[in-house]
């Protein structure tokens, strides 16, 4: 039986066993300076307020939840701002595509707009097999109703995508209304003009004569007829590429460069190219467009003027046939006769039309005139003849043994439904459709054209002569001692026999007097 003592001793263990219990739960965590005593406390807090059901369960989930509810009060104090990546940048850039201004009223946005239906494009593109996908396809269209909007255009289309190492190009097609587009000065005039300023003394003039300058076609007109904008992504402002040069397509169709995306990129190369990578750029979508842009045969006919008859040069414009009726999937699939090229071919001289160098322009100098008639004129240049407007691709010839097109139907399962398909086997990329009046082309790749199984670049040309030889520059062996001695007795014969006739004519005129 227990006495009082032995209970009260019982009781003050028990006592001490609790206080130094709760002394243990109170110790506080090195790391996170937490103690169990309070994250008890915590979890029963919870539990009270929440009464969730099958505590036991759940006990070790409501553990962490407290535990965590914790470190983010803390952590939240050291997070650094969230840094935006290059996607949610440009989506916050592509924004303002979707955005429609209040003020803009529907019945003028159904009134006749210089864009075609990109998303019916992008429908066939699909059947195709080629194209930008559906949601980028959305977006350009919506980048070139913004880039109609902010410019006076009369026709706008997608010509394609170059790709390019760093970024790519989205390229548009545009045709200015007649006396919206500004001309431009070519920057070799206006660096001769500032030359012309700066030189007060002018250096001595060279009797060197360069080769004559092809010059460059107006625009509107050859490879200068249409206008061309491109951009990095949709969103992205549009930026006009400069007219091109018969310079830069004739050194683009020697050299083969990959494009960076970077506009102001200069080009490293042999020949060396006049510009930097815009005008090279530009270079290569004329080149692409008179090579690979075509139509069904019978959609466009060409424009009769007055006087055509008498005139032989080559017809450069086109309209709309209206009695266009269209032509079998099946036959444009089979035969390339139903095609032909609506672009203007381009020149060995870089022109779609050619010019007579040797024609003298009035503002040669009279020296330059009175030098040039002295000379022998030159035979006259037979003038450089291309194929005509609206040529069958059946004319077009292989290259490296490669025909220049194939053709199929984007489906043989279904053929009522089928789309004619053509595609380039010379610039890989450059693709087009024909299903009954409707047509498009588009090209998307790298801008280079098929070069065979491998490309050699031109070697540089032999170093060019410092003297012409002759008997005036060469130098002559050293004559032997009989042979000046023999030199030597001729000229003094030569000069007595002078001598003897000067003396002879003094004494006539002697008798004479």
């Amino acid at each position: 039986m227990d006495t009082p003592d032995r209970n009260q001793d019982r009781g003050q263990q028990i006592l001490q066993s609790a206080v130094s219990f709760k002394a243990a739960l109170l110790k506080s965590n090195t790391k996170n300076n937490l103690n169990l005593y309070d994250h008890l406390t915590r979890v029963l807090l919870k539990v009270m307020d929440e009464h969730p059901p099958n505590v036991v369960d759940v006990i070790e989930d409501l553990s962490r939840d407290v535990k965590r509810g914790l470190l983010e009060d803390k952590q939240s104090i050291l997070q650094d701002y969230p840094q935006s990546t290059a996607i949610e940048m440009l989506a916050e850039q592509q924004r303002l595509l979707f955005y429609r201004p209040e003020e803009t009223d529907q019945e003028e946005e159904l009134v006749e707009t210089a864009l075609p239906n990109v998303s019916e494009v992008g429908f066939y593109l699909e059947h195709v097999g080629v194209g930008l996908g559906r949601d980028e396809m959305q977006r350009v269209f919506l980048a070139l109703k913004q880039l109609a909007e902010s410019q006076a255009l009369l026709h706008c289309r997608l010509w394609g995508k170059i790709l390019g190492t760093e970024s790519s190009y989205i390229i548009a097609e545009v045709e200015y209304r007649d006396g919206e587009e500004e001309e431009e000065q070519s920057i070799e005039e206006e660096e001769k003009e500032t030359e012309n300023e700066k030189e007060m003394d002018p250096p001595p003039q060279s009797t060197y004569k360069p080769l004559p300058v092809v010059p460059k076609e107006a625009i509107g007109t050859g490879a200068n007829k249409f206008v061309y904008y491109v951009c990095k992504e949709p969103g992205f402002p549009w930026v006009k590429l400069p007219s091109v040069s018969p310079a830069q397509i004739t050194a683009a169709r020697q050299i083969r460069k990959f494009f960076t995306g970077r506009l102001d990129n200069p080009i490293v190369s042999y020949p060396p190219f006049p510009g930097n990578e815009a005008n090279y750029l530009r270079a290569q979508i004329a080149r692409i467009s008179a090579g690979t842009q075509v139509s069904p045969q019978g959609f466009f006919q060409t424009v009769e003027e007055e006087g055509d008859e008498e005139d032989e040069a080559p017809r450069d414009s086109y309209e709309i046939n209206p009695d266009f009726e269209g032509v079998p999937v099946s036959e444009m699939a089979e035969s390339l006769s139903t095609w032909v090229h609506h672009v203007q071919h381009i020149l060995q001289q870089g022109r779609c039309t050619w010019v007579n160098l040797a024609v003298k322009t009035g503002e040669d100098s009279n020296e330059e005139r009175e030098a040039e008639e002295k000379e022998e004129e030159p035979d006259e240049p037979e003038p450089e003849v291309g194929p005509p407007l609206l040529t069958p691709l059946s004319q077009d010839a292989d290259i490296f043994n490669t025909p220049p097109w194939s053709s199929k139907m984007s489906s043989t399962l279904t053929c009522q439904h089928a789309v004619a398909v053509l595609r380039s086997n010379l610039w890989p990329g450059a693709y087009a459709y024909a299903c009954g009046k409707k047509f498009e082309n588009i090209y998307v790749g790298w801008g280079l054209k098929y070069a065979g199984e491998g490309y050699s670049p031109p070697v540089p040309p032999l170093p060019q002569a410092e003297y012409t030889s002759g008997p005036e520059i060469t130098e002559a062996l050293d004559p032997s001692l009989e042979e000046e001695q023999a030199l030597k007795e001729s000229l003094e014969e030569q000069l007595a026999a002078q001598e003897e006739i000067v003396d002879t004519d003094e004494e006539e005129e002697e008798d004479d007097d």
